[in-house]
């Protein structure tokens, strides 16, 4: 490989990604009938019909990733008498575009997910769409559906309500700007100062997604901290690895989508109609669990408790704060995947362990989440008094295909993000580094680096590292095709 072509890091990502996804049964690209569907779509404004709540002139706005174009809600707050606070989230009605069996549609269904890849976005739904007509982009009139929850001083929902709304963005945020802010470490984001009062209003919106948020935990829901690594560009070439952190930004936000998400799961059952919900499952690998804890000095109970696992990972997270994404990872492994489930009225919940709630289904993202989008029709559905849009065996079948699929997106992302590490750790060959062991097992031992945030494994496998253990390594082998990098002990 020539040095002229070792600087083109990110083409040749693009076309390990591609591959990935096609060697896993991912539709990488956009077939002639989902372009031929786009051409023919209906870019006209949207229509304020009868039934439609015109919102536009709320203080609506957007706070996501920097560089996210998709974006699914929007979010305002009003004060109400008393100490109670009127909470409303907005989300993209892309249902009003993409229609159930179009062929947008059925391509939407089969990847299930918008996949993230090191170098390159595969969108669930053609740009057209999620970056612009179904996008709730700034000074456009959108339509939306509008989840209204009003909070009590102490964050309990006193009441909630659901309808279609015309709503407008009137500015778009990033996290980072947003939390550097609300946290105090940074003057007030242009986007925020230009509008009169929402300063005040997102101070608001930031209060009560902490009173949310407490209540969870006191519930049980569960923090855990992972360390997910960008890859930095310049141009095309990474330069490093970055890890993107949690703040308080992001938190807002969080909280606000679970409370919509619970509001969803529970409009749908008062309507009788079936949801599709998100479960994490009753840990049934409790007991390792436990035995973790125990190697902590904690002593967590038999059966299965969110909240004594999380006074455990409060615990641990102040302790020892540089091990514990580590940690979170092991427990995460060991509670098991989340997986969709079809509810039925009427039936007992399994409810999600990891967020202490019982009903919770996947709805704020259908922009970029498949089950979303499914979960959108429904609701229009209820609103309208019209029947089930899915049959009931057809939404059971549609529960399994999107977990399976979108355990598949995660692997193509983590195997991309391999390839991304290996090229950025290519010229490195004999450097030795600080790691951590991150697992061990019949398979081998992994490892990875204080910095760059990268993980491997140790060629000469060692009984005995255990998880945790401060090792010191020598990088001796990368593939970059495969994603894969090798470490020897030293």
């Amino acid at each position: 490989m020539s040095s002229n072509n070792d600087k083109h890091h990110r083409s040749r990502l693009q076309r390990i990604a591609h591959q990935v996804m096609i060697e896993r049964g991912l539709f990488p690209d956009f077939s002639a009938q989902v372009i031929d569907e786009l051409n023919k779509l209906d870019e006209n404004t949207p229509k304020l019909e009868a039934s439609i709540h015109d919102l536009r002139d709320l203080l609506w706005c957007s706070i996501d990733n920097d560089d996210s174009n998709d974006l699914d809600q929007l979010t305002v707050a009003s004060m109400q008498p008393g100490k109670a606070v009127k909470i409303l989230v907005a989300i993209a009605d892309v249902d009003a575009l993409v229609k159930k069996s179009s062929a947008i549609d059925e391509h939407a269904q089969h990847n299930t997910t918008s996949i993230y890849t090191a170098a390159q976005i595969f969108p669930m739904l053609p740009e057209k769409l999620s970056y612009d007509l179904t996008s709730l982009n700034v000074d456009s009139d959108r339509l939306a559906i509008v989840v209204e929850i009003v909070l009590g001083g102490n964050g309990t929902i006193l009441s909630s309500d659901i309808y279609r709304a015309m709503v407008r963005n009137h500015a778009k945020l990033a996290y980072n700007s947003v939390a550097a802010w609300l946290d105090g470490v940074a003057s007030m984001p242009p986007a925020i100062a230009a509008i009169p009062g929402l300063a005040e209003n997102i101070r608001i919106q930031h209060q009560v997604a902490q009173k949310l948020k407490a209540l969870r935990h006191m519930h049980g829901a569960l923090d855990f901290e992972t360390i997910e690594a960008r890859p930095v560009f310049d141009i095309d070439e990474i330069k490093d690895l970055e890890v993107e952190k949690r703040n308080s930004a992001k938190e807002l936000i969080e909280d606000f989508m679970i409370a919509a998400n619970g509001v969803t799961a529970r409009y749908l059952e008062a309507k009788k109609f079936p949801s599709l919900r998100r479960v994490v499952r009753t840990p049934k690998k409790w007991e390792r669990i436990v035995e973790i804890a125990l190697n902590h000095n904690f002593d967590l109970p038999k059966q299965a408790d969110s909240k004594a696992l999380e006074a455990f990972l409060a615990i641990q997270q102040k302790a020892d704060p540089l091990r514990f994404p580590d940690l979170s990872l092991s427990i995460i492994k060991l509670l098991g995947a989340g997986e969709y489930v079809v509810e039925v009225p009427g039936e007992k919940s399994v409810g999600h362990f990891g967020l202490a709630v019982k009903d919770y289904a996947h709805s704020t993202a259908p922009n970029r989440r498949y089950p979303d989008l499914i979960t959108q029709r429904l609701l229009k559905a209820a609103l309208a008094n019209s029947p089930v849009p899915y049959q009931l065996d057809e939404l059971k079948l549609l529960a399994r295909h999107c977990t399976e699929a979108e355990n598949v997106a995660q692997k193509v992302e983590r195997q991309v993000g391999k390839s991304a590490a290996a090229i950025l750790l290519q010229s490195r060959i004999g450097e030795k580094f600080d790691a951590f062991v991150t697992g061990s097992s019949e398979k081998g031992t992994w490892v990875r680096l204080l910095h760059p945030p990268v993980e491997g494994k140790l060629a000469d496998h060692f009984i005995g590292e255990a998880v945790g253990h401060r090792v010191r390594v020598k990088l001796v082998h990368t593939d970059i095709e495969q994603g894969h990098i090798d470490f020897k002990k030293i």
